[in-house]
Order: structure tokens, then sequence, then C-alpha cells
């Protein structure tokens, strides 16, 4: 198990090496040069020169890349220069919304997905399996922003829930005044807070966008649960237990579910990226405050260190992750690192 743990390790320093390199051609060449899309007409070309010295935008490009990798090795992702804020402070300060709406969504997934999969998987070709697979079909194929607005219509004024920000003015306002956002995710802090106000006010923000991005991976689970349950029940294994006068109930759930996990988990990692890639439609949807927004507003503003350094860090977090689920899959299946 250590030989195969420092195995991914080693192969996530690669794996990063070339995300940074193609951050770094796409959102430094591709658009050309920087400061002139975002401040052109805004600053004369003698400012426009300046700025671009000052940034080193007019070192030559394999400097620029060198510094860029160095940079990134020393965790500064640069400054923004639309706001003047570096990009860590900028994930300080949202990146806590998007962690807490991405883990939300993910929950509400697996919670939603594996059962429903389960189910199907256990009454195959039966009213409830097609039914499954049809919501998750649908759950998957629809524009996750289309089911936001579906939601903030039809869901949102029934249930009395609100349909943007992650709390309301108030919870914010207090939260900031007594110094309870200790750490930067307001779902965390509102928690350790004690209040209950808090508490439900957070919870009822946070609902319908998590509902939202977590039925964009809810239908991924439920096909790989299903698909894998059926080949599992047709083990040698399973059928010894059913031959042995177990119930097929029993053991579906004691002895195919846990093998028909490992594909799952492995798939998680992707999923995972994906969440990220559509909580930034989710919060642009929602008004949530979160990195995805902030991504949208410096891409507006054509702020494209804020966009490279933010990307960055999301694909950095996205390998991590990936890593994180490799180990965790050769922990439940030992053929795995063998």
């Amino acid at each position: 198990m250590p030989r195969y743990i420092l195995q991914r390790v080693l192969l996530v320093i690669p794996m990063i090496w070339v995300i940074l390199t193609l951050v770094f051609i796409v959102l430094r060449v591709a658009p050309g040069d920087p400061v002139s899309a975002a401040l052109g007409g805004k600053l004369n070309d003698e400012a426009l020169d300046q700025r671009r010295e000052a940034l080193g935008f007019n070192d030559p490009l394999i400097q620029q890349y060198w510094d860029y990798l160095t940079s990134v090795a020393r965790l500064d992702f640069g400054t923004t220069f639309s706001d003047n804020q570096t990009v860590l402070h900028v994930v300080r300060d949202n990146g806590g919304a998007t962690l807490s709406l991405t883990l939300a969504a993910f929950l509400i997934a697996l919670l939603v997905g594996i059962p429903l999969g389960l189910v199907a998987g256990r009454y195959r070709d039966t009213f409830p399996d097609v039914a499954i697979r049809i919501f998750g079909i649908l759950s998957y194929a629809a524009p996750i922003f289309f089911v936001g607005f579906l939601l903030q219509a039809y869901v949102a004024k029934p249930l009395g829930l609100p349909t943007s920000g992650s709390a309301g003015v108030e919870t914010v306002y207090y939260m900031e005044r007594d110094g309870l956002n200790r750490t930067h995710i307001l779902l965390f802090d509102v928690f350790l807070s004690g209040n209950s106000y808090y508490i439900e006010d957070a919870l009822k923000h946070l609902l319908l966008p998590a509902v939202t991005l977590g039925l964009l991976i809810c239908g991924v689970f439920i096909r790989l649960v299903r698909v894998n349950i059926l080949q599992t029940m047709q083990s040698d294994y399973v059928e010894a237990a059913e031959a042995r006068g177990i119930a097929q109930g029993r053991v579906t759930r004691r002895h195919a579910f846990r093998n028909a996990l490992v594909p799952v988990i492995t798939v998680i990692g992707l999923q995972f990226a994906l969440l990220l890639g559509g909580a930034v439609l989710t919060e642009s949807t929602f008004n949530w405050p979160g990195l995805g927004q902030k991504l949208v507003e410096y891409i507006n503003d054509r702020d494209y260190v804020a966009v490279q350094g933010i990307v960055t860090i999301f694909a950095i977090a996205v390998v991590l992750i990936s890593l994180l689920v490799d180990i965790v899959n050769a922990l439940i299946d030992p053929r795995v690192r063998y």
C-alpha cells in the first residue's frame, strides 16, 4: 500500500505540470495581451506599457512561463488588476461558499443517486427500474440553469425558500459585526455560532442551489450503481449465497452493494470536477457569492490574471481530489494496488 501511494503521489507532479502549462497557454497566449484587453480604452499607451512592465508581460514568453511556474510553487497565484487583490485572498473570501455548495450538492447526489441505483438494479425491468432510469436521464440531460429557474419559479415560493445569496442580509451583517466569520466558510461559521436562526437561514439559502447542482450528477450515480449491481448479482459468490438460502435482499445489501460501489468511488473525482464546472452556472443562477460567480465577473472584466489563478487552483484541487479517490479506492478494493 505505501508503494502504491508513493507511485500515485509521484504521478501527480507531471499531471500538475501539464495542467499549469495548458492553463498558461490558453489564458495567457490565446487572448493576446491581457492588460490591453482589460484596460484598453481606460489608460493611455504609456500607462498601459507601465502596467505591462510591472506585471512582467513585456518579458519573453519563456520567462513569463518560468515566472508563472515558480510563483505557483510559492503558492503565489498572482494579483488581479481589476480590483488589485491577490488571487489567494479572492479564494479565501469566496472559496468557502463554493466549497459549501459543492459538498452539499455532492451529498445530495450520493443520498439520492446511490439508493435509487440500488433499487433499480434490485428490481430490474420493472416499473420502479424504468421510472428511476428516466429520472436519471432527465436529471443529467437537463441544463443546470433551466433546473435552477424551475426550482425558483415553482418550488421556492410554496416552500418559502430564498432564491439568491448564501444567507440573508441580517445574518451576514451580524456575523461580521460579532466577528463570527472565523473560517470564511459561512455554513461552518453559523454552526459554530450556535445561533439557530443563522443556521436555519443559511440552510434555507443553500437548499435550492445544492439540489440544482446535485441533480447534475445524480443520474450518473444511478446508472453506475444499477449497472454494477446487475453485474455483481451474476457473480459466483452471490449465487452461492442465494443457494445457501440467504434472502436476495440481504445478499444485495450485504454482499453485492459494496463491490458495486468500487467503480462509483473511482468516478467520484471526475464528478467532482464536473461539479466545479456546474458551480459556475449554479452560482450565477442563484447569485451565490462563490468562486464561480467571481470567475464570471473576472471574465467579463477580462482580468485574465485572475482567471488564470482561479482556474489553476480549481485544476490543482481536482488533481488532489483524484489522488485521494485513488487511495480510498485502493483501501476498499485490494486488487487495485496489486
